[in-house]
Protein backbone atom coordinates (compact mmCIF):
# COMPACT_ATOMS: atom_id res chain seq x y z
CA UNK A 1 0.00 0.00 0.00
CA UNK A 2 3.01 2.25 0.66
CA UNK A 3 4.27 1.76 -2.66
CA UNK A 4 0.86 2.59 -4.43
CA UNK A 5 0.47 5.74 -2.15
CA UNK A 6 4.41 6.98 -3.19
CA UNK A 7 3.21 5.99 -7.14
CA UNK A 8 0.43 8.06 -6.70
CA UNK A 9 2.55 11.48 -4.97
CA UNK A 10 4.92 10.65 -7.76
CA UNK A 11 2.18 10.98 -10.51
CA UNK A 12 0.29 14.03 -8.82
CA UNK A 13 4.10 15.95 -8.93
CA UNK A 14 4.66 15.12 -12.59
CA UNK A 15 1.00 16.22 -13.36
CA UNK A 16 1.65 19.66 -11.12
CA UNK A 17 5.55 20.07 -13.05
CA UNK A 18 3.29 20.01 -16.02
CA UNK A 19 0.84 22.16 -15.44
CA UNK A 20 3.61 24.46 -14.00
CA UNK A 21 5.36 24.12 -17.84
CA UNK A 22 4.61 25.05 -21.55
CA UNK A 23 5.92 24.52 -24.78
CA UNK A 24 7.45 27.43 -26.69
CA UNK A 25 10.13 28.42 -29.16
CA UNK A 26 12.91 30.26 -26.97
CA UNK A 27 16.45 31.11 -27.15
CA UNK A 28 17.92 29.01 -24.33
CA UNK A 29 20.77 31.52 -22.28
CA UNK A 30 22.49 34.83 -23.03
CA UNK A 31 24.99 34.89 -26.10
CA UNK A 32 22.79 32.19 -28.13
CA UNK A 33 21.95 32.91 -31.46
CA UNK A 34 19.53 30.27 -32.16
CA UNK A 35 16.79 29.06 -30.43
CA UNK A 36 14.24 25.68 -30.56
CA UNK A 37 11.12 24.66 -29.50
CA UNK A 38 11.53 22.94 -25.87
CA UNK A 39 9.46 23.37 -22.59
CA UNK A 40 9.77 26.69 -20.57
CA UNK A 41 7.64 27.26 -17.20
CA UNK A 42 4.50 28.80 -17.83
CA UNK A 43 4.08 32.80 -16.75
CA UNK A 44 1.89 34.02 -13.99
CA UNK A 45 0.73 37.33 -13.83
CA UNK A 46 2.42 38.09 -10.17
CA UNK A 47 1.47 41.66 -10.18
CA UNK A 48 -1.53 43.50 -9.76
CA UNK A 49 -2.64 44.68 -12.98
CA UNK A 50 -1.48 41.77 -14.82
CA UNK A 51 -3.43 39.11 -17.33
CA UNK A 52 -2.20 36.10 -18.12
CA UNK A 53 -3.05 35.39 -22.03
CA UNK A 54 -3.50 31.95 -23.82
CA UNK A 55 -1.68 32.68 -27.00
CA UNK A 56 -4.08 31.50 -30.04
CA UNK A 57 -1.36 32.26 -32.90
CA UNK A 58 1.17 34.55 -33.27
CA UNK A 59 3.92 35.97 -36.15
CA UNK A 60 7.01 35.96 -37.16
CA UNK A 61 8.62 39.80 -37.80
CA UNK A 62 12.03 40.08 -39.35
CA UNK A 63 13.00 41.68 -35.76
CA UNK A 64 12.82 38.48 -34.64
CA UNK A 65 14.70 37.29 -37.28
CA UNK A 66 17.73 40.10 -36.49
CA UNK A 67 17.43 39.11 -32.75
CA UNK A 68 17.97 35.73 -33.30
CA UNK A 69 21.76 37.16 -34.96
CA UNK A 70 22.32 38.86 -31.71
CA UNK A 71 20.44 42.23 -31.67
CA UNK A 72 19.66 43.52 -28.40
CA UNK A 73 21.08 40.24 -26.87
CA UNK A 74 17.82 38.89 -25.89
CA UNK A 75 17.52 35.42 -24.51
CA UNK A 76 13.73 34.23 -23.55
CA UNK A 77 11.00 33.42 -25.36
CA UNK A 78 10.67 35.15 -28.92
CA UNK A 79 7.87 36.51 -30.64
CA UNK A 80 5.67 40.38 -30.20
CA UNK A 81 3.05 39.95 -32.76
CA UNK A 82 0.19 37.16 -31.27
CA UNK A 83 -3.36 37.70 -30.86
CA UNK A 84 -4.77 35.30 -27.45
CA UNK A 85 -7.50 35.30 -25.17
CA UNK A 86 -7.65 36.56 -21.67
CA UNK A 87 -7.58 33.23 -19.46
CA UNK A 88 -6.93 35.11 -15.69
CA UNK A 89 -5.98 38.58 -14.16
CA UNK A 90 -4.06 39.80 -11.17
CA UNK A 91 -6.15 41.90 -9.00
CA UNK A 92 -5.54 43.74 -5.93
CA UNK A 93 -8.23 42.53 -3.97
CA UNK A 94 -9.70 45.94 -3.46
CA UNK A 95 -12.92 45.27 -5.42
CA UNK A 96 -12.22 48.73 -6.81
CA UNK A 97 -12.59 49.72 -10.72
CA UNK A 98 -9.74 48.78 -11.94
CA UNK A 99 -10.35 44.97 -10.55
CA UNK A 100 -13.79 45.26 -12.00
CA UNK A 101 -11.98 45.98 -15.31
CA UNK A 102 -9.84 43.61 -14.94
CA UNK A 103 -12.14 40.64 -14.39
CA UNK A 104 -14.18 41.60 -17.48
CA UNK A 105 -11.36 41.09 -19.57
CA UNK A 106 -11.19 37.40 -19.04
CA UNK A 107 -12.36 35.17 -21.84
CA UNK A 108 -11.43 38.44 -24.11
CA UNK A 109 -9.81 37.71 -27.42
CA UNK A 110 -7.01 40.85 -27.48
CA UNK A 111 -3.87 41.72 -29.02
CA UNK A 112 -1.55 43.90 -27.30
CA UNK A 113 1.23 46.61 -27.11
CA UNK A 114 4.78 45.56 -26.56
CA UNK A 115 6.15 47.79 -24.34
CA UNK A 116 5.54 47.05 -21.02
CA UNK A 117 6.51 50.59 -18.59
CA UNK A 118 7.14 50.57 -15.14
CA UNK A 119 3.90 53.35 -14.24
CA UNK A 120 6.10 55.21 -11.86
CA UNK A 121 8.40 57.31 -13.93
CA UNK A 122 8.27 60.59 -14.97
CA UNK A 123 7.86 59.42 -18.54
CA UNK A 124 4.87 56.72 -17.62
CA UNK A 125 3.26 59.60 -15.54
CA UNK A 126 3.42 61.70 -18.27
CA UNK A 127 4.60 64.45 -15.67
CA UNK A 128 6.31 66.85 -17.88
CA UNK A 129 2.70 66.15 -20.44
CA UNK A 130 5.50 65.04 -22.95
CA UNK A 131 2.50 63.39 -25.07
CA UNK A 132 1.33 65.97 -26.15
CA UNK A 133 4.45 67.32 -27.75
CA UNK A 134 6.26 63.69 -28.69
CA UNK A 135 3.39 61.65 -29.74
CA UNK A 136 2.49 59.31 -27.09
CA UNK A 137 6.12 58.88 -25.63
CA UNK A 138 4.55 57.43 -22.83
CA UNK A 139 3.39 54.46 -24.08
CA UNK A 140 6.88 53.73 -26.11
CA UNK A 141 10.19 55.38 -24.04
CA UNK A 142 9.74 54.52 -20.70
CA UNK A 143 13.10 54.37 -19.16
CA UNK A 144 12.43 50.82 -17.38
CA UNK A 145 10.37 49.33 -19.39
CA UNK A 146 10.76 45.67 -20.51
CA UNK A 147 9.44 44.76 -24.15
CA UNK A 148 8.11 41.52 -25.24
CA UNK A 149 9.89 39.24 -27.04
CA UNK A 150 12.52 42.14 -27.45
CA UNK A 151 13.81 43.15 -23.67
CA UNK A 152 13.73 41.45 -20.90
CA UNK A 153 10.00 40.09 -21.60
CA UNK A 154 8.99 36.50 -22.56
CA UNK A 155 7.53 37.09 -25.84
CA UNK A 156 4.66 35.00 -27.82
CA UNK A 157 5.98 31.93 -29.44
CA UNK A 158 4.23 30.49 -26.86
CA UNK A 159 1.26 28.85 -25.54
CA UNK A 160 0.72 31.64 -22.59
CA UNK A 161 2.35 34.81 -21.76
CA UNK A 162 1.72 37.62 -19.37
CA UNK A 163 1.07 41.25 -20.04
CA UNK A 164 -0.41 44.46 -18.39
CA UNK A 165 -4.84 44.94 -18.60
CA UNK A 166 -3.42 48.12 -19.77
CA UNK A 167 -1.59 47.23 -22.90
CA UNK A 168 -4.64 44.99 -24.07
CA UNK A 169 -7.09 45.46 -26.93
CA UNK A 170 -10.18 44.29 -27.54
CA UNK A 171 -10.40 42.66 -30.79
CA UNK A 172 -13.72 42.99 -32.37
CA UNK A 173 -14.99 39.77 -32.97
CA UNK A 174 -15.62 39.46 -36.87
CA UNK A 175 -11.94 40.09 -37.26
CA UNK A 176 -10.53 37.07 -37.95
CA UNK A 177 -7.61 35.31 -35.76
CA UNK A 178 -4.79 35.23 -38.77
CA UNK A 179 -5.40 38.98 -39.47
CA UNK A 180 -5.75 40.16 -36.06
CA UNK A 181 -1.92 38.69 -35.66
CA UNK A 182 -1.14 41.74 -38.09
CA UNK A 183 -2.37 44.33 -35.30
CA UNK A 184 1.05 44.63 -34.39
CA UNK A 185 3.18 45.32 -37.52
CA UNK A 186 0.17 47.54 -38.99
CA UNK A 187 0.35 49.51 -35.66
CA UNK A 188 4.47 50.07 -36.42
CA UNK A 189 2.94 51.40 -39.89
CA UNK A 190 0.11 53.64 -38.24
CA UNK A 191 2.95 55.06 -35.85
CA UNK A 192 4.13 57.15 -39.38
CA UNK A 193 0.51 58.77 -39.19
CA UNK A 194 1.09 59.25 -35.24
CA UNK A 195 4.01 61.06 -35.50
CA UNK A 196 2.40 63.53 -37.93
CA UNK A 197 5.48 62.77 -39.90
CA UNK A 198 3.75 63.73 -43.35
CA UNK A 199 2.32 67.05 -44.21
CA UNK A 200 -1.39 67.38 -45.66
CA UNK A 201 -2.89 70.00 -47.32
CA UNK A 202 -6.34 69.89 -46.97
CA UNK A 203 -7.25 73.35 -48.31
CA UNK A 204 -5.79 72.08 -52.09
CA UNK A 205 -9.37 72.50 -52.87
CA UNK A 206 -11.74 75.03 -54.06
CA UNK A 207 -11.50 78.31 -55.77
CA UNK A 208 -9.25 80.37 -53.53
CA UNK A 209 -6.54 80.30 -56.16
CA UNK A 210 -4.49 83.10 -54.08
CA UNK A 211 -4.71 80.86 -50.82
CA UNK A 212 -3.93 78.12 -52.51
CA UNK A 213 -0.75 79.68 -54.10
CA UNK A 214 0.73 80.60 -50.33
CA UNK A 215 0.05 77.58 -48.70
CA UNK A 216 2.64 74.42 -48.41
CA UNK A 217 1.93 71.66 -50.92
CA UNK A 218 1.00 68.24 -49.68
CA UNK A 219 4.33 66.16 -48.85
CA UNK A 220 5.53 63.99 -51.55
CA UNK A 221 6.32 61.07 -50.03
CA UNK A 222 8.29 57.70 -50.74
CA UNK A 223 8.69 54.18 -48.96
CA UNK A 224 11.33 52.02 -49.36
CA UNK A 225 11.43 48.10 -49.64
CA UNK A 226 8.51 45.79 -50.48
CA UNK A 227 8.94 43.57 -47.54
CA UNK A 228 6.16 42.70 -44.91
CA UNK A 229 6.77 45.79 -42.61
CA UNK A 230 7.28 48.37 -46.35
CA UNK A 231 4.06 46.76 -47.73
CA UNK A 232 2.25 47.48 -44.40
CA UNK A 233 3.50 51.25 -44.39
CA UNK A 234 2.29 51.54 -48.37
CA UNK A 235 -1.53 50.32 -46.92
CA UNK A 236 -1.54 52.35 -44.56
CA UNK A 237 -0.02 55.87 -46.39
CA UNK A 238 -1.30 54.99 -49.28
CA UNK A 239 -5.12 54.92 -47.17
CA UNK A 240 -4.17 57.74 -45.24
CA UNK A 241 -3.40 60.00 -48.02
CA UNK A 242 -6.83 58.94 -49.70
CA UNK A 243 -8.92 59.76 -46.29
CA UNK A 244 -7.12 63.29 -45.97
CA UNK A 245 -6.74 64.66 -49.50
CA UNK A 246 -9.91 62.85 -51.54
CA UNK A 247 -11.74 66.12 -50.07
CA UNK A 248 -9.09 68.36 -51.02
CA UNK A 249 -9.12 68.05 -54.29
CA UNK A 250 -6.75 70.55 -56.35
CA UNK A 251 -8.48 72.45 -59.74
CA UNK A 252 -6.02 72.31 -62.93
CA UNK A 253 -7.04 74.32 -66.20
CA UNK A 254 -6.68 72.69 -69.56
CA UNK A 255 -5.99 73.79 -72.70
CA UNK A 256 -10.16 73.86 -73.69
CA UNK A 257 -10.37 76.40 -70.12
CA UNK A 258 -12.49 73.19 -68.50
CA UNK A 259 -11.55 72.18 -65.09
CA UNK A 260 -10.82 68.59 -63.42
CA UNK A 261 -10.22 67.51 -60.08
CA UNK A 262 -7.14 65.58 -59.20
CA UNK A 263 -5.44 64.25 -56.07
CA UNK A 264 -2.20 65.26 -55.20
CA UNK A 265 0.72 62.54 -56.00
CA UNK A 266 0.36 60.07 -54.07
CA UNK A 267 2.90 58.32 -51.99
CA UNK A 268 5.20 55.82 -54.14
CA UNK A 269 6.55 52.39 -53.41
CA UNK A 270 9.74 51.25 -54.53
CA UNK A 271 10.18 47.59 -54.22
CA UNK A 272 12.06 45.05 -56.47
CA UNK A 273 9.60 42.74 -56.62
CA UNK A 274 6.80 43.08 -59.20
CA UNK A 275 4.42 40.13 -57.76
CA UNK A 276 4.83 42.03 -53.87
CA UNK A 277 4.48 45.75 -55.42
CA UNK A 278 1.26 43.64 -57.34
CA UNK A 279 -0.16 43.17 -53.56
CA UNK A 280 -0.73 47.00 -52.90
CA UNK A 281 -2.05 48.43 -55.89
CA UNK A 282 -5.30 48.98 -54.55
CA UNK A 283 -4.00 50.37 -51.45
CA UNK A 284 -3.99 54.10 -52.75
CA UNK A 285 0.06 54.34 -53.24
CA UNK A 286 1.70 54.09 -57.25
CA UNK A 287 4.61 51.38 -57.40
CA UNK A 288 7.42 51.25 -58.81
CA UNK A 289 10.45 49.43 -59.53
CA UNK A 290 13.69 50.52 -57.00
CA UNK A 291 15.63 50.04 -60.34
CA UNK A 292 14.16 52.67 -61.97
CA UNK A 293 15.38 55.57 -59.69
CA UNK A 294 19.35 54.30 -59.25
CA UNK A 295 22.01 54.93 -61.27
CA UNK A 296 25.62 53.29 -60.31
CA UNK A 297 26.99 56.51 -62.01
CA UNK A 298 25.39 59.28 -59.83
CA UNK A 299 27.70 60.32 -57.05
CA UNK A 300 24.48 59.49 -54.78
CA UNK A 301 23.28 56.62 -56.61
CA UNK A 302 19.91 58.01 -57.67
CA UNK A 303 18.61 59.30 -61.20
CA UNK A 304 18.56 62.94 -62.08
CA UNK A 305 14.96 62.72 -62.47
CA UNK A 306 14.50 60.86 -58.72
CA UNK A 307 16.82 62.46 -56.65
CA UNK A 308 15.98 64.98 -54.18
CA UNK A 309 12.48 64.71 -55.07
CA UNK A 310 10.29 63.51 -52.05
CA UNK A 311 9.75 65.52 -48.82
CA UNK A 312 9.50 62.46 -46.69
CA UNK A 313 11.23 59.27 -46.98
CA UNK A 314 10.39 55.91 -45.26
CA UNK A 315 13.38 53.57 -45.37
CA UNK A 316 11.85 49.90 -44.74
CA UNK A 317 14.65 48.28 -46.27
CA UNK A 318 15.77 46.02 -43.38
CA UNK A 319 19.45 47.33 -45.26
CA UNK A 320 21.77 49.67 -43.99
CA UNK A 321 22.40 50.08 -47.32
CA UNK A 322 19.03 51.82 -47.71
CA UNK A 323 20.09 54.70 -46.03
CA UNK A 324 22.25 56.15 -49.14
CA UNK A 325 19.45 55.57 -51.57
CA UNK A 326 16.84 57.21 -48.90
CA UNK A 327 19.13 60.30 -48.66
CA UNK A 328 19.23 60.85 -52.14
CA UNK A 329 16.04 60.79 -52.95
CA UNK A 330 15.08 63.00 -49.86
CA UNK A 331 14.94 66.69 -50.93
CA UNK A 332 17.16 68.85 -48.74
CA UNK A 333 15.53 70.03 -45.42
CA UNK A 334 13.13 67.25 -45.72
CA UNK A 335 12.50 64.21 -43.62
CA UNK A 336 13.85 60.89 -43.42
CA UNK A 337 12.24 58.43 -41.73
CA UNK A 338 14.09 55.06 -40.48
CA UNK A 339 11.80 52.07 -39.40
CA UNK A 340 13.91 49.00 -39.89
CA UNK A 341 16.17 47.42 -37.31
CA UNK A 342 19.08 45.46 -38.58
CA UNK A 343 21.52 43.43 -36.44
CA UNK A 344 24.32 43.83 -39.54
CA UNK A 345 26.82 46.85 -39.10
CA UNK A 346 27.79 49.26 -42.51
CA UNK A 347 29.81 52.29 -42.75
CA UNK A 348 27.96 54.89 -42.53
CA UNK A 349 28.95 58.01 -44.60
CA UNK A 350 26.88 60.97 -42.70
CA UNK A 351 27.82 64.13 -45.26
CA UNK A 352 24.64 63.63 -47.26
CA UNK A 353 22.82 64.52 -44.14
CA UNK A 354 24.58 66.95 -43.06
CA UNK A 355 25.11 68.96 -46.52
CA UNK A 356 21.37 68.61 -46.89
CA UNK A 357 20.25 68.83 -43.32
CA UNK A 358 18.09 66.40 -43.47
CA UNK A 359 15.68 65.98 -40.59
CA UNK A 360 16.58 61.76 -39.45
CA UNK A 361 13.78 60.56 -37.55
CA UNK A 362 12.98 57.14 -35.74
CA UNK A 363 9.62 55.09 -35.75
CA UNK A 364 8.70 52.06 -34.15
CA UNK A 365 5.76 51.04 -32.27
CA UNK A 366 2.38 52.61 -32.66
CA UNK A 367 -1.61 52.60 -31.48
CA UNK A 368 -2.90 49.15 -31.92
CA UNK A 369 -6.49 50.85 -31.88
CA UNK A 370 -6.12 52.54 -34.80
CA UNK A 371 -5.02 49.41 -36.74
CA UNK A 372 -7.28 47.01 -35.33
CA UNK A 373 -9.85 50.09 -36.94
CA UNK A 374 -8.34 49.62 -40.55
CA UNK A 375 -8.47 45.89 -40.19
CA UNK A 376 -12.14 45.88 -39.30
CA UNK A 377 -13.01 47.74 -42.48
CA UNK A 378 -15.38 46.07 -44.32
CA UNK A 379 -17.03 45.55 -47.69
CA UNK A 380 -19.57 47.66 -48.34
CA UNK A 381 -21.50 48.32 -51.45
CA UNK A 382 -19.85 51.58 -53.11
CA UNK A 383 -21.67 54.96 -53.22
CA UNK A 384 -19.28 56.18 -55.99
CA UNK A 385 -18.14 59.76 -55.20
CA UNK A 386 -21.34 61.17 -54.47
CA UNK A 387 -19.96 63.30 -51.09
CA UNK A 388 -16.91 64.40 -53.43
CA UNK A 389 -14.58 62.03 -50.70
CA UNK A 390 -12.92 58.39 -52.00
CA UNK A 391 -14.62 54.94 -50.48
CA UNK A 392 -11.66 53.66 -48.14
CA UNK A 393 -10.74 50.01 -49.08
CA UNK A 394 -10.90 47.30 -46.52
CA UNK A 395 -7.24 45.76 -45.97
CA UNK A 396 -7.24 41.76 -46.78
CA UNK A 397 -4.02 41.27 -44.66
CA UNK A 398 -4.41 36.87 -45.19
CA UNK A 399 -3.02 37.86 -48.75
CA UNK A 400 0.42 38.27 -47.02
CA UNK A 401 0.46 34.79 -45.56
CA UNK A 402 2.71 32.31 -47.23
CA UNK A 403 2.30 29.54 -44.51
CA UNK A 404 1.31 28.52 -41.41
CA UNK A 405 2.72 26.23 -38.79
CA UNK A 406 1.65 24.79 -35.56
CA UNK A 407 4.38 25.70 -32.21
CA UNK A 408 5.70 22.16 -32.20
CA UNK A 409 7.33 23.22 -35.41
CA UNK A 410 8.04 26.52 -34.89
CA UNK A 411 11.95 26.33 -35.99
CA UNK A 412 10.53 25.44 -39.37
CA UNK A 413 8.49 28.19 -39.26
CA UNK A 414 11.64 30.50 -38.71
CA UNK A 415 13.85 28.70 -41.69
CA UNK A 416 10.25 29.74 -43.51
CA UNK A 417 10.31 33.24 -42.62
CA UNK A 418 13.99 33.43 -43.54
CA UNK A 419 13.72 32.59 -46.85
CA UNK A 420 13.33 35.88 -49.44
CA UNK A 421 10.05 34.70 -51.39
CA UNK A 422 8.34 34.43 -47.76
CA UNK A 423 6.15 37.32 -46.86
CA UNK A 424 4.46 36.20 -43.58
CA UNK A 425 4.91 33.22 -41.36
CA UNK A 426 2.23 32.78 -38.40
CA UNK A 427 2.39 29.93 -35.62
CA UNK A 428 -0.33 28.51 -34.22
CA UNK A 429 -0.11 28.08 -30.70
CA UNK A 430 -3.10 27.23 -28.97
CA UNK A 431 -6.20 26.37 -31.16
CA UNK A 432 -9.18 28.32 -30.77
Amino acid sequence: AQKDDDNNNNNNSDNNNNDNMMLAFAIPKAGDTYGKVMKVPKPLPLKPGFALIRVLRAGVCNTDLEILKGYMGFHGVLGHEFVGIVQDVHTDGDEDDADAQGSSMIGQRVCGDINVGCSECTVCCNAHNLDAACSKMSRNHCPNRTVLGILNHHGTMAEYLTLPIRNLHVVPEHISDEDAVFAEPLAAACRLVEQKLIHYNQNENDDQQQQQQQQRPTDRVAILGDGKLGLMIAEVLGREHMARCSSARTKTTTSDTSSKSILPPPPVLFGKHPHKLDLVKDSGVDCQLVSECQDANAMNGVASQYANKYDVVVDATGSPAGLQLASGLCRPMGTLCLKSTCAAGEQFNAAPFVIDELRVVGSRCGPIDEALKLLALTDTPDDGDRDGTIKIKPLHVSKYITKTFPLSQADEAIKCAEEKSTMKVQIICNEG
